[in-house]
């Protein structure tokens, strides 16, 4: 990225849980982070997060300048959009809540801000509909919490740049996240069209009283889920053909999994199963809150990143 188009400071809008671990991410990286909300308290709880996902980030390694001291918070919108680089919104998923605010953005920043959106499910050519300069407007969004899940969807409108793209892609590799560029636009973007796709079978054969939930949890993470953690389905189908590789795989397996695809269920969330799940998720997490659980989910998280790093 070349010195004018350097990304020093940044704001965030919106610190719920996901701009909040943003800004510690960014923080961590010796970024200067201006972070704006209107919800009471939510400076408070922007720094009780910073502070408490501080331990894993130094874990991970601090860049130079690395410091919870770079992050200011104002209540006011305007004045946190001055002089930034690039604004991640983390707003509620409210199409007309999204275009208002990127119209307000886009007219409260240089035509260089790139804003990005970590929206899940509005298309970034909704939010980008009523500005001047929907060039530089971009889906920048994350896997929770994003200051430890490096998975991060580039995804353009078709008012977006080609440049705006490019910029966005290199910004965040050079943060430590592993961006992916989404080509088109689609519901849901990609990683979590996955997830839904998994969790679609997972529920129906819950429903069908083929294994519990905390089976259901351990087929996926016991089994399959190790396996994803360190290589994508493509790869590993490469390795389950042999030294054939994904040739082998596709002439002599990929006809038997397509039989499965036909078998697969479609199922509904009456109250009934949302009851049935709800209460094995509940059995499943024991006398586990939900703290100790996310504490322990990004304990794990660390110690498998730990592994990719001495890995590659």
């Amino acid at each position: 990225m070349s010195s004018e188009n350097a990304i020093r400071r940044i704001a965030i809008v919106g610190t719920g849980v996901i701009g909040a671990s943003w800004a510690a991410l960014f923080l961590a990286h010796g970024l200067d982070v201006v972070a704006t909300d209107p919800a009471p308290n939510a400076e408070e709880n922007l720094r009780e997060y910073v502070a408490s996902a501080w331990p894993a980030l130094e874990q991970l390694g601090l860049s130079a300048g690395a410091t919870k001291e770079r992050l200011s918070f104002t209540a006011k919108l305007n004045e946190a959009l001055q002089g930034v680089d690039l604004v991640q919104e983390n707003g509620p998923e409210k199409p007309d809540f999204k275009i208002k605010l990127f119209a307000d953005m886009d007219a409260l920043t240089p035509a260089t801000t790139i804003l990005a959106s970590s929206s899940s499910g509005i298309p970034i050519g909704v939010s980008q509909s009523q500005c001047k300069h929907p060039e530089r407007c971009v889906i920048g969004h994350p896997f929770n919490p994003p200051h430890l899940v490096p998975l991060v969807e580039i995804v353009g409108g078709e008012k977006t740049s080609a440049a705006t793209i490019e910029r966005s892609m290199a910004f965040y590799a050079s943060i430590g996240k592993r961006p992916i560029h989404v080509k088109k636009e689609v519901v849901g973007h990609v990683a979590n069209r996955l997830q839904a796709a998994l969790y679609r079978e997972v529920v129906y054969l819950i429903d069908q009283g083929v294994l519990s939930v905390s089976d259901a949890d351990a087929a996926v993470s016991w089994g399959p889920g190790l396996r994803w953690g360190l290589m994508g389905p493509n790869l590993l189908f490469h390795l389950a053909g042999g030294q054939g590789g994904i040739h082998h795989f596709m002439e002599h397996l990929s006809g038997p999994m397509s039989t499965w695809w036909k078998d697969l269920g479609n199922p509904e969330f009456t109250p009934e199963l949302k009851e049935k799940i709800s209460r094995g998720v509940l059995e499943e997490a024991g006398n586990q809150s939900i703290n100790d659980l996310a504490e322990e989910r990004d304990r794990l998280l660390l110690g498998l990143l730990a592994l990719r790093r001495t890995g590659k």
